[in-house]
């Protein structure tokens, strides 16, 4: 019961991110989820992965987020009123798809107490990352030169016309 408790909290917490207008409160919705589910992880016996998502999700990425928000140029309120309508106009659909997942969830007998994959080998995360899960290291490099190139677009100087 606890789990399903969390799984609805977080997915609040996410669906609370994404439509706040303010991007303060949108990265603090972040941090929180991100808390959210560093807890789900701790309780699915993943500590280093739970470790991980603490200190770099909701530590670091805050941190970068919050000062890149203190460097952005602050919206007029025309202009906040329009890009609100336009978020609306975009993600009205959250919700609803929220409620659905939420309601199918109900009817659909999910066994909760599956067991949890071991590590009858007793490979290292070391060794399980660099030999077993390659593609997910290709894809954290991938998600990294992303962010390089999104920092390096926000302090770009714009050509003056």
């Amino acid at each position: 019961m606890l789990n399903t408790g969390l799984l609805i909290i977080l997915s609040l917490a996410a669906l609370w991110t994404v439509m706040t207008r303010s991007l303060i409160k949108s990265t603090i919705g972040l941090a929180f989820t991100s808390i959210v589910l560093t807890i789900i992880m701790f309780r699915l016996n993943s500590p280093l992965a739970a470790v991980f998502e603490l200190s770099v999700c909701t530590g670091l990425i805050t941190v970068i987020f919050v000062s890149t928000i203190s460097l952005a140029s602050p919206l007029t309120p025309k202009e906040v009123e329009l890009l609100s309508a336009a978020r609306l106009k975009r993600f009205w659909y959250l919700p609803v798809i929220l409620v659905l997942v939420g309601v199918g969830l109900l009817f659909v007998k999910v066994p909760l107490d599956f067991p949890l994959p071991h590590n009858p080998a007793g490979h290292d995360v070391r060794t399980v990352l660099w030999n077993e899960r390659v593609l997910d290291l290709f894809g954290q490099v991938i998600i990294l030169l992303a962010g390089a190139f999104g920092v390096a677009v926000l302090f770009k100087e714009r050509k003056k016309k």
